[in-house]
């Protein structure tokens, strides 16, 4: 088998929670051009329409289901659904997740709970659904952030918290999972990407952030895929329980 044949997820079966836009997109879009078929999971089920083409174009199958990752029950349907489907699932992508930016003497408790119950326990109940169906060799990879490692000048103390507990969750369900069931489990920590939540930003914040972009750029969210597309793989079959940073250099500055 060649270098590039590892990349591949001929026959394989992906999952990908927040598809409907942004990044989960660019996820299920290059996760199909690798072979896979993909399961679509959002809580907007409407707009998957254009992500199921992109996959569709890939020659590949894809399966959109309505699924809250908050909600344990929803997780389990989504997991049911495409083994119904498909009859297995060899990839989770833990993509959906939430951005706020409010002061912390003025966050109120639902505000603080909600994004730690679709950011966090999300990526728990997703994850606790798809290994109960996975074999070994599967691989979870989930979506944390550099503002786990370092702020970016924002009150955003529920996302960032939320994103450091994503990483402490990789470790630990990596060496739970690891040689008990050879699932292999990481992290992408990715930079500024364009996606819905940097379009989000006030004017003149990512010009503001320009200096922390040693690369001179936001990143493509091809970029952060092709990363996904590794950890998903065979190419990334001895790596597990990390955090793959992809910032362009802002954790370094």
């Amino acid at each position: 088998m060649g270098v590039l044949d590892l990349f591949r997820l001929d026959g394989k079966v992906a999952v990908v929670t927040g598809a409907s836009s942004g990044l989960g997109v660019a996820f299920a879009a290059a996760l199909a051009e690798a072979g896979a078929d993909v399961v679509l999971a959002a809580r907007r089920v409407d707009k998957l329409g254009d992500t199921a083409r992109l996959v569709e174009a890939a020659g590949r199958r894809a399966l959109a289901v309505q699924t809250d990752v908050a909600s344990p029950e929803d997780c389990r349907g989504m997991a049911d659904a495409a083994m119904a489907e498909f009859g297995r699932i060899d990839v989770l992508v833990n993509n959906a997740g939430v951005g706020t930016a409010v002061p912390a003497l003025k966050e109120t408790p639902e505000q603080f709970r909600s994004v730690i119950d679709i950011n966090l326990n999300g990526s728990y109940w997703a994850a606790q659904a798809c290994a109960h169906h996975m074999q070994p060799g599967s691989s979870i990879v989930n979506v944390s952030s550099v503002l786990a490692l370092t702020t970016g000048g924002l009150p955003q103390a529920a996302y960032s918290a939320s994103k450091a507990a994503i990483m402490g969750l990789t470790r630990d369900l990596a060496q739970q999972w690891g040689s008990r069931r050879g699932i292999r489990v990481n992290a992408v920590a990715p930079g500024f990407f364009v996606s819905e939540m940097t379009d989000g930003y006030a004017p003149g914040y990512l010009d503001a952030m320009q200096h922390r972009m040693l690369l001179g750029r936001m990143g493509a969210a091809e970029e952060l895929a092709a990363t996904v597309v590794w950890l998903a793989s065979a190419a990334g079959g001895y790596t597990t329980g990390q955090t793959v940073v992809v910032d362009g250099g802002v954790t370094i500055t």
